[in-house]
C-alpha cells in the first residue's frame, strides 16, 4: 500500500513537471512566430534607426552592388567599414555633444 502511494505521487510530480515544461515551451515558440518578431522589431526600430541613419543609405548601395555583382562587389567590404566608422563618428559626436552640455552646465 505504501508503496503504491509513492508511486502515485511521484506520478503526479511527474505530471505537474511536464505540465510546466509544456507551458514553457508553448511560450517559447509563441515568442518565435512571425508576429511576435515582427512586434519586438518595430518596438526597437525607432531607436536604431536613429541611432544609425545611415543604414537606409547602406541597404540602398547593397542592393545596387547585388544588381551589378561582379563589378561591385569589392564595394560591400568599404560600405560596411565606412557604415561601422560613420557609427562611431555620430557615437564620438553625441558623447562631445554631452560632454559640452555637462561643462557648460557647470561654470
Amino acid at each position: 500500500m505504501r508503496r503504491l502511494r509513492e508511486l502515485e505521487t511521484r506520478r503526479l510530480n511527474l505530471i505537474a513537471r511536464c505540465e510546466q515544461q509544456r507551458l514553457e515551451i508553448a511560450y517559447r515558440i509563441s515568442e518565435l512566430s512571425p508576429a511576435a518578431q515582427l512586434s519586438s522589431l518595430t518596438r526597437r526600430a525607432p531607436t536604431s534607426a536613429a541611432s544609425h541613419p545611415f543604414a537606409w543609405l547602406v541597404s540602398l548601395a547593397t542592393l545596387l552592388i547585388m544588381m551589378r555583382e561582379r563589378r561591385l562587389v569589392g564595394w560591400i567590404g568599404k560600405v560596411s567599414a565606412g557604415m561601422a566608422l560613420l557609427s562611431r563618428a555620430t557615437a564620438v559626436v553625441r558623447l562631445l555633444r554631452q560632454l559640452r552640455s555637462l561643462a557648460g552646465g557647470v561654470r
